[in-house]
């Protein structure tokens, strides 16, 4: 059964302790109870200091040991209080806002943390896309203007992928990619799109190999039915996609984090018709205990 808050109230007398998002998040992570990470043995028993000791084998764990909270200095409630402002805002928020609403001395904490949850928002073994499918690349970013076309200076390339439902956007997926080649385009709608779709493209040659990966590969030509607007869905997400980036994170997003960004703007694309902040809430904790630990180091470096 899902459990999760329903209005601000809510949240705030359910997580008013540590103890009660410590409690909540054991659920979350053992919905069907404990379940030894090392052994797989079901039974343990707390100790004083709040671990998890399994009767089988003797290994003690915590509640956030293998999460994305792993390590955190910082107490649950904090957390807690950052997810449920991060899924409430329509838009996103930007480091700076969210330092400010839960009061944190550095930016650089808040700004991990936005890439910790973000990371947490693509769900581990997630559904490919399927149906039909329209794809298409755009350009991101780029303090040059660069020259037009496929391979424009200075930008960093991302494929688009749209469930085509008639006039109506279905789910999407994004993906960074080096190049506009063959390989690298190939790579891409392996990645996110179920095989036997159907992949509605321009008459780029970068995708003439699809219907070798086992895919129905539709080129659209330029008729007058269509006119010049050869894939509208794609296009409607990459305008959104880059007033978004502009918008709420002022176009600061540097190419080595765009993977962090481009995984926040899907899920809330995906989940854009939903009413509920909290089942938003419910669904964003539920993969913070999926991903694995994500350390600063990393987030610094960059994604993959």
């Amino acid at each position: 059964m899902e459990d999760y808050p329903e209005t601000v109230l809510d949240f705030e007398d359910r997580f008013a302790t540590e103890a009660a998002c410590r409690e909540y998040l054991a659920e979350i992570r053992w919905p069907d109870g404990f379940r030894c990470p090392r052994c797989e043995h079901r039974e343990a028993w707390r100790t004083e200091r709040g671990l998890w000791h399994c009767r089988g084998c003797g290994f003690q764990t915590s509640v956030t040991a293998g999460t994305i909270f792993q390590d955190t200095r910082k107490p649950l409630r904090l957390w807690f209080r950052a997810m449920w402002y991060v899924v409430s805002q329509k838009q996103g928020v930007s480091a700076l806002g969210l330092q400010r609403v839960l009061g944190l001395s550095r930016y650089e904490t808040t700004w991990i943390w936005l890439h910790k949850l973000r990371t947490a928002m693509v769900r581990p073994g997630r559904d490919r896309l399927s149906g039909t499918v329209q794809v298409d690349e755009t350009y991101i970013g780029g303090e040059r203007s660069g020259k037009c076309g496929r391979g424009a200076a200075g930008k960093t390339l991302v494929v688009i992928a749209v469930e085509d439902q008639g006039k109506h956007v279905g789910r999407i997926r994004l993906l960074r990619v080096p190049d506009a080649s063959a390989v690298s385009l190939s790579f891409a709608v392996q990645e996110m799109i179920q095989p036997g779709s159907v992949v509605n493209t321009d008459g780029w040659a970068g995708y003439a190999t699809l219907g070798t990966k086992g895919y129905i590969h539709e080129e659209v030509r330029p008729i007058a039915e269509v006119g010049e607007n050869l894939l509208p869905l794609a296009h409607r997400v990459s305008a959104l996609l880059k007033r978004w980036l502009g918008g709420t994170h002022q176009g600061a997003v540097r190419p080595s984090h765009l993977d962090y960004y481009l995984d926040e703007f899907t899920f809330r694309f995906n989940r854009r018709t939903s009413r509920s902040r909290g089942k938003l809430f419910y669904r964003l904790m539920q993969q913070t205990v999926q991903v694995g630990p994500v350390m600063g180091d990393d987030v610094r470096g960059g994604k993959r």
